[in-house]
């Protein structure tokens, strides 16, 4: 039997599935119905009244319509599709009466509030609000909270629509903060006046209707209509985030989430969405070379010219950082072989499989997990390596599914089987015999860095890999590093790994790597836009753009192509990274085949065709890994502290108190005496 059901909305009919809400139905026949509390990401809270809607043949009385399901809807007298009016008389004298309660305490500080310009209330305000009040009492006020250093409350203008109390319980998983009281005395408060411990408590902010929760960091400093908005990806870590980073003259203002449902719906880790004040500070603006141990400033020729006679004639190894777009990783594979160097982009040692795509990316997409009944962690903390995927694992943990996981016991915000912390216990796992209706569930395993960077972390690898078969599950490898898979695709890897790739290496060029410590020895030149490690270390500093600030592609965790755009210029001097890289093989005289950006891309694109099927995930293609004997070391996890694992998030003073707060949090209490 069809679930189908006909609904009649302002004259237009549409068929829609039985479950769904008046409100749902409505977004389907592309009528706009206002509301506050409701969230399509959310469960119904059914609190605003702002969504009522005149149901005809119904109760004499305007029905909400986020709460009423389709299905309940009585058909016309002669069978007729019901008919829903959301333009009525009754409904336009509900919802100004709604209007009315809901402006009966709220202040009148549009001026000074920084939701003004984007606030759902005065938008609703201008259709269903009117110029003066009847209200003569003494307005309600209410105490502000601290929920810490990311989000600012106005709780006095709070119009009690729960959306973040529902987001932090349902999609955060964290249980601090509710609503007490009744009636005038009802307001939203936090369990014992505690901060937010999450990594995704940024996101309340974008979903509060009011001004009642803004960003403490962006707060006073611009108003919406100033900013410049450009759509782009982020890469604090490596889901690929679809992100909108708001700029005011040269500098980047906010960072904000964009929907994509297959890879971060709308939600951002808090990383992502206040790291931008690490693009202000610390950045390397102008050439460096080093003379009797110091650095000092020089020209662009000048240090050309240098790090051209230091390579030529030199064994050359070159690194591959983190934060890297596929085209300057690509450039610099083309130039460094062009001159008998090697490269490597694995410079945590991860033991990823050169070449086998279904090895270093899987088989499994993001959006797999939400239908997935059976997901398998392998040396993974999700929570700290990707929260908004780890947000997604909980989805569906909520929905049913089983989650195990085979590593260190984390709190991830969600029960799960702990099977075990070392390679034992995945050797056990991917050895048993599996029931075939284990096997037609929907399952997928996600191995993390920490389960493979070890010695034998190819044998992790291909014993993930077995169990994926056993179980006829999907794979999915979680990587930390955004430029990671990109780089991968193009090569920019050597057998044997770092080791082999530097030794005996005279020059290394580090293209941004700055997780990685050089030993003394090698001439280094540094590419990069932040002062951090790489740069501390380099005898020659080339400055190179940020990744707000050059147009590049990001290959995500999952193997999905997406494009960065350029929000904004780099500082000083500094250039971006294939044009430096371009400029430089030029003046070694193994000048690379390209002029622009568009050519650069057609030649990756020739070489790589995968990477022009831009937000479209490839099938991999690879044979399994053959089964080798695994050590017997616990797995460890690779990220030790969130707030700080890249030179944006290390120059940023808001990650910088973040992370001294989690690590009061983490340090026990001590009983006073």
């Amino acid at each position: 039997m069809s679930n189908l059901k006909k609904i009649s909305i302002d004259g237009i009919e549409v068929e829609v599935d039985g479950a769904m809400t008046i409100i749902q139905a409505a977004e389907v026949a592309g009528v706009e119905i206002p509301r506050f509390c409701y969230h399509e990401r959310l469960t119904i809270a059914g609190n605003c009244r702002m969504c009522l809607v005149e149901v005809v043949g119904g109760p004499p009385k305007p029905a909400a319509s986020c709460a009423m399901q389709v299905k309940d809807l009585r058909p016309g007298p002669n069978g007729e599709a019901p008919l829903v009016k959301t333009k009525s008389p009754m409904v336009k004298k509900a919802r100004e009466g709604v209007m009315e309660f809901l402006l009966i305490n709220h202040p009148l500080d549009c001026p000074i509030c920084d939701q003004g310009g984007e606030c759902d209330l005065q938008d609703q305000a201008m259709a269903y609000g009117v110029d003066f009040s009847r209200y003569r009492e003494p307005k309600r006020a209410s105490e502000d909270l601290n929920l810490g250093p990311l989000v600012d409350t106005h709780m006095t203008r709070c119009i009690s629509c729960t959306r973040c109390v529902r987001f932090t319980s349902e999609v955060a998983g964290i249980t601090q903060m509710g609503q007490t009281g009744r009636g005038e005395d009802a307001e939203i408060t936090s369990y014992l006046n505690m901060t937010l411990d999450s990594n995704l408590q940024g996101n309340i902010i974008d979903l509060c209707p009011v001004g009642a929760l803004t960003s403490k960091p962006y707060a006073f400093t611009a108003r919406p209509w100033e900013l410049t908005k450009t759509e782009t990806i982020d890469v604090m870590d490596a889901l690929g985030s679809n992100i909108r980073v708001d700029t005011k003259g040269r500098e980047v203002m906010r960072i904000l989430p964009r929907n994509h449902d297959g890879v971060n719906e709308e939600w951002i880790s808090d990383k992502t969405r206040f790291v931008w004040d690490g693009l202000r500070r610390q950045r390397l603006d102008t050439p460096y070379i080093r003379e009797n141990g110091k650095l000092r400033k020089a020209g662009w020729g000048e240090a050309l010219a240098a790090a051209t006679a230091a390579m030529k004639g030199k064994r050359v190894a070159a690194l591959v950082g983190d934060l890297v777009p596929v085209e300057a990783a690509f450039s610099l594979k083309q130039l460094i072989g062009s001159i008998g160097g090697r490269i490597e982009c694995r410079t945590d040692n991860a033991k990823l499989p050169i070449g086998n795509r279904s090895g270093y990316v899987g088989t499994a997409t993001i959006e797999d997990i939400d239908s997935a009944k059976m997901i398998q962690l392998i040396g993974t903390n999700p929570r700290v390596e990707a929260p908004v995927l780890n947000a997604r694992i909980r989805k569906a943990w909520s929905l049913g599914a089983t989650v195990g996981l085979v590593g260190e016991a984390v709190d991830l915000t969600f029960d799960y089987v702990h099977v075990g912390t070392d390679r034992a216990a995945l050797e056990k796992l991917s050895s048993q015999t599996i029931s075939d209706e284990t096997k037609a569930k929907p399952s997928i395993i996600i191995v993390g860095q920490g389960a493979i960077t070890e010695a034998d972390g190819e044998a992790v690898l291909a014993h993930a890999m077995r169990l994926a078969e056993n179980t006829n599950s999907k794979l999915l490898i979680l990587h930390t590093a955004a430029s990671r898979v990109g780089a991968m695709d193009v090569g920019a890897a050597t057998e044997g790994g770092l080791a082999a790739a530097t030794e005996g290496a005279e020059v290394i060029y580090n293209l941004g790597a700055d997780e990685v410590v050089i030993a003394e020895g090698p001439f280094v030149i540094y590419q990069g836009s932040h002062g951090d490690r790489g740069a501390s270390r380099a005898d020659i500093i080339l400055p190179g753009a940020a990744w707000t600030e050059e147009n590049g592609l990001f290959v995500n965790t999952e193997g999905r192509p997406q494009l960065a755009f350029r929000a904004g210029f780099a500082p000083g001097e500094a250039k971006e990274n294939w044009a430096i890289l371009r400029a430089l093989s030029a003046e070694l005289g193994a000048t690379l085949p390209w002029d622009s950006l568009a050519a650069l891309r057609r030649a990756l694109v020739a070489a790589h065709p995968h990477l022009g099927a831009v937000d479209q995930v490839p099938r991999n293609a690879g044979a399994a890994l053959p089964v080798k004997a695994m050590g017997k070391a616990d797995f460890r996890n690779v990220i030790k502290d969130f707030y700080l694992t890249n030179p944006i998030a290390r120059a940023s003073s808001v990650m910088a108190e973040l992370s001294a707060m989690a690590k009061a949090r983490a340090t026990p209490a001590m009983a006073a005496e």
